[in-house]
């Protein structure tokens, strides 16, 4: 059975290059002319491979890799064995992050599922579409009319771009992926299955049943945005929904109409964020936390996992529960919690013993 290499290094650095891409330091008297082969794990290091150690959970595993060299932060330098070199730096991952986009450059953004170039004669360009020189549109993807599209976007394989939709420069459009009603810009990559500018949940409800709202907004997605597989970004009803400039947003994650998120906002899977709500810069949002409509979260603010968020939340805190509340409190409460059901259980024991 063949062993395919999905990703192969484009280049095969000396540690003095790492050196000059991080800003990592090195110890007097390395040997800078080690040339770097691979990248691997902590426990899976061998000679010509570079790892890092971030996490302090897997610090045990430092003493016994054989890598060529480790970034690694300054707490830990003095624990890297003999025969690797420490590249001491203030954030190892980002660090490694840099390393690994320059040796393999074709993983920092989806390529051309059929190696191809161009438009291909499988795919369905509407004839009043504009492309610039660059464009990729793979077999399958449908290319609405008076759709514009920049230099250097790839559009996948049965992914569908409706009318009048504007995709900047330098975009990957994931496979079997959809833009409906939406501007995007530069440098925004859109995984496979995300669905964007589709109609927001909206009706009228009442006893005879409920009326269907037109969703007439668009959705807005600025610059350097990540968008994960099967996510779902309704349109707005009447306003846009907005996606801020760096947003990063994981797989599995519903934005309703109207929302706005902020720049360099960071939206882990299966979070669900409800209509009209409006995310500050920088807010980070836990796995599987849910926010009801008509909130603000201020800039940089923190909500844990499985969270669920009913009030605005002040810039800078860090919320967490269900309903989420200031993270010590929830703590506070947890542990009050917890001593309420031990003396219970105790009065209970106590019970039974003199029964």
């Amino acid at each position: 059975m063949s062993d395919p290499v999905f990703f192969p290094r484009a280049a095969a650095p000396t540690l003095g290059e790492i050196v000059e891409w991080t800003g990592a330091r090195a110890a007097d008297g390395s040997d800078l002319s080690v040339v770097i082969t691979s990248v691997a794990p902590l426990d899976q290091g061998r000679p010509g491979a570079l790892v890092f150690l971030d996490n302090p959970k897997y610090a045990d595993q430092l003493a016994a890799t054989r890598a060529a060299a480790c970034l690694i932060g300054a707490k830990y330098a003095a624990g890297v064995p003999a025969g690797t070199v420490a590249l001491v730096t203030a954030d190892p991952y980002r660090a490694f992050a840099a390393v690994v986009s320059k040796l393999y450059p074709s993983a920092n953004r989806p390529l051309a599922l059929f190696g191809g170039t161009g438009v291909s004669p499988a795919a369905h360009v509407h004839a009043e579409a504009r492309l610039e020189n660059g464009v990729t549109v793979d077999p399958g993807a449908v290319v609405g009319p008076r759709c514009q599209i920049g230099a250097g976007t790839h559009i996948a394989a049965n992914a569908v771009v409706g009318p009048d939709v504007c995709i900047g420069r330098d975009c990957s459009i994931g496979p079997g992926a959809s833009v409906l009603y939406a501007l995007i810009g530069d440098r925004v990559l859109v995984h496979g299955g995300v669905r964007i500018g589709q109609d927001g949940f909206g009706f009228a409800m009442g006893p005879r049943g409920h009326q269907k709202v037109p969703q007439i907004g668009r959705v807005i997605v600025q610059n350097d945005v990540e968008i994960g597989a099967n996510t779902t970004i309704d349109r707005g009803a009447n306003r846009d929904t907005i996606i801020g400039e760096g947003t990063k947003i994981d797989n599995l994650v519903q934005i309703a109409h109207n929302v706005v998120v902020g720049r360099h906002c960071i939206i882990v899977s299966q979070v669900g964020i409800s209509g009209s709500t409006e995310l500050g810069d920088f807010v980070a949002l836990g796995g599987q936390a849910g926010v009801t409509g008509h909130l603000k979260i201020g800039m940089g603010a923190q909500i844990a996992a499985q969270s669920g968020v009913a009030n605005d939340v002040p810039a800078g805190q860090k919320w967490g529960g269900s309903p989420a509340r200031p993270i010590r409190e929830t703590w506070r409460a947890r542990l009050e919690l917890d001593r309420l059901v031990a003396q219970s259980r105790e009065r209970a024991g106590a019970g039974q013993d003199n029964s």
